[in-house]
């Protein structure tokens, strides 16, 4: 979707559906599914931050000067397009920039900036404007708790770090990229504390919110679980 549309199409009464959790628990599965499913726009809130980043480090700027990298955040062309993890593409300025935004590389870069309360103030807006009829499936962190306060169903994922960590291990190896186990969960680890620990907008599941661990659970049950939350808000 591209956020620069006129803004006379975004409305408030358009329903969102906010699903939060940490990297690895299968948001992107998820709301990728939820979208087709509902004839839904799709926002991936991570890939925001990392594709901030990632122009301000080709521009060559100090990612540490928050107020530069934030300055960028408005005049970005961003679209996220297709329906699975194959076919998906996420465009920046009509560029594609799909395979540089997941590299482990650009969520270092990402990191730095994400902390900044000016950036996560000129992101706010962004995301909120991908908020459109006929409605909005949002995969983040802060969906929820900071986003999208008044979201219609607040869905929070998690999963066993042991596991979350031989996925990643499982994507890489199917990339040809090779990495290791050990490494792999410490970083998952140290992310997640990172996360739950920062003093802006930590992540955390919002009261409320329906948690779905996903650990041990294959990807049909994974959306079994979501067919069976979206028959009792009543969403289909």
């Amino acid at each position: 979707m591209n956020t620069s549309q006129d803004s006379s199409q975004t409305t408030q009464a358009a329903p969102v559906i906010a699903v939060d959790g940490p990297s690895g628990v299968g948001k992107g599965l998820v709301t990728r599914y939820l979208a087709k499913r509902l004839g839904f726009h799709r926002l991936d809130s991570g890939a925001l931050y990392r594709i901030l980043a990632l122009a301000a480090h080709h521009r060559h700027l100090d990612l540490h000067d928050a107020q530069a990298v934030a300055a960028l955040a408005p005049a970005l062309d961003i679209r996220f397009i297709g329906e699975t993890e194959d076919d998906e593409a996420i465009l920046v300025d009509g560029h594609d920039w799909t395979h540089e935004i997941r590299k482990e590389s650009t969520g270092a870069l990402a990191s730095i900036i994400a902390t900044a309360p000016v950036v996560r103030a000129a992101l706010l807006q962004r995301q909120r404007d991908f908020r459109v009829a006929p409605g909005l499936i949002a995969d983040g962190r802060d969906m929820a708790s900071i986003v999208f306060t008044d979201a219609v169903l607040k869905i929070f994922m998690d999963a066993s770090v042991d596991e979350r960590a031989q996925r990643r291990l499982k994507q890489l190896s199917a990339k040809g990229i090779g990495a290791t186990l050990a490494p792999l969960r410490e970083e998952i680890r140290a992310r997640d504390e990172r996360d739950r620990n920062r003093p802006i907008a930590p992540l955390k599941a919002v009261d409320g919110a329906e948690v779905v661990d996903t650990t041990g659970l294959s990807p049909d049950a994974v959306l079994a679980v979501m067919e069976g939350l979206l028959r009792r808000y009543a969403l289909v």
